[in-house]
């Protein structure tokens, strides 16, 4: 049978693979053959389990939306990822992958981050296991990201500006690679985002996908049936994506609607569309879809929303787009925005920069009224209200 699933060479069809150096050649292989063997145990799964249940708060809710379903002439529900620890889903994948850096005999933990929320889950994830962590953070989202960098400091990380090319989340992943380089025995690279070397998108992949074993569950009990008509989630590497798709991938009666940030317009050359913009290329480890020009260099990416203005976008979503398994539409700036603010009013729920772009994918559909609709947020929007505001006042 055909599966979007990854193969035992760590590629979705044509994308993925580990393009590494020969310096970080034994990082990786050391995670590749034991990240299956640790995350199979019971003691893994009992203790992962009972920090998503304890710690973090899960199981998330599924909310029927219900002004948001009667403007859209369909039924939408909300997965709250926004309501866990920390207010995103990163969280699920931090205490995974913290929990594998204690087993592997590492003790000390570096991160990038591009809206925070992975640099904040991570360093709560640290302090709870009493790890020292580095978070590697672009100059440019530091700025615009304090809050957070404050959580991040006051949990007890080190955060290190990146002032590098475009001082965002490409060049704090360029940053922390080179560190991890320089110190493979001690250090762990916790991966925010199902993008690098395998096996990272597969590994981000399986620790997110207690998102979609919940919608299966939750839906069943809401609507006697375990799958939706539509999944839909933003996508910048795809960490919330592959989350919530990954029980599905292989689901044929679902069909996956993936949004990803147009800034100010996919042919504006201010624009984070990988799907749509970017050619066959390696970054940080894989082969993907990447925004480069014909020399192949990176094109820097450019979206209002931290967490997806990444140049490129992780194997799986690359596949899904190519194979036509994906609807993967490009969501602009101000129709992002709009979306906010529009859930906020009809449903007193203020959604990340991030999560709005999911939103802002429903004014592109057409939905029939018996349609079951699953849309993730995946986070809160308290660290966007500066632009959120801003953009209000234009």
């Amino acid at each position: 049978m055909k599966t979007f699933q990854v193969d035992e060479q760590g590629f979705y069809g044509d994308f993925g693979g580990a393009y590494i150096p020969e310096i970080l050649h034994r990082c990786v292989e050391e995670l590749r053959t034991n990240y299956l063997k640790v995350l199979d145990t019971t003691s893994f799964q009992s203790e992962y389990a009972q920090l998503l249940r304890d710690y973090v708060g899960r199981p998330s809710p599924l909310y029927l939306a219900r002004r948001l379903s009667e403007r859209y002439g369909c039924k939408i529900y909300l997965k709250r990822e926004d309501l866990n620890h920390t207010g995103a889903h990163k969280i699920n994948n931090a205490i995974g992958q913290v929990l594998l850096a204690r087993r592997m005999g590492k003790t000390h933990v570096i991160a990038e981050t591009g809206a925070g929320q992975h640099g904040v889950a991570t360093a709560t994830v640290c302090a709870l296991m009493n790890m020292p962590c580095t978070v590697f953070m672009g100059k440019t989202d530091v700025e615009r990201q304090h809050v957070n960098v404050e959580k991040m400091k006051m949990l007890g990380a080190e955060v290190r500006p990146v002032t590098c090319g475009n001082m965002t989340l490409k060049d704090a992943t360029n940053e922390a690679i080179r560190y991890w380089c320089c110190h493979p025995e001690d250090t762990y690279y916790v991966i925010g985002s199902t993008v690098g070397p395998h096996p990272y998108p597969d590994m981000v992949a399986r620790l997110q996908s207690v998102i979609s074993e919940e919608i299966r569950r939750q839906l069943l009990e809401h609507e006697g049936r375990e799958y939706p008509d539509y999944l839909m989630a933003c996508v910048g590497g795809g960490s919330n994506a592959a989350g919530t798709i990954y029980h599905y991938i292989d689901d044929a009666r679902v069909q996956i609607v993936l949004a990803e940030a147009g800034g100010k317009g996919v042919d504006s050359g201010m624009s984070a569309a990988t799907i749509q913009l970017g050619r066959l290329g390696i970054i940080h480890g894989a082969k993907t879809l990447v925004m480069q020009d014909d020399d192949g260099q990176i094109e820097e990416p450019y979206s209002v929303s931290a967490g997806l203005d990444y140049p490129g976008i992780g194997p799986m979503h690359a596949n899904l787009a190519r194979q036509k398994r994906a609807l993967v539409l490009a969501v602009n700036d101000d129709e992002a925005v709009r979306a906010a603010y529009e859930l906020t009013r009809l449903e007193g729920i203020i959604p990340a920069l991030e999560s709005a772009h999911a939103l802002g994918a429903l004014e592109k559909m057409s939905f029939r009224s018996d349609d079951v609709v699953v849309l993730t947020v995946s986070g809160r929007g308290d660290k966007d209200i500066t632009t959120y505001l801003e953009w209000n006042r234009q």
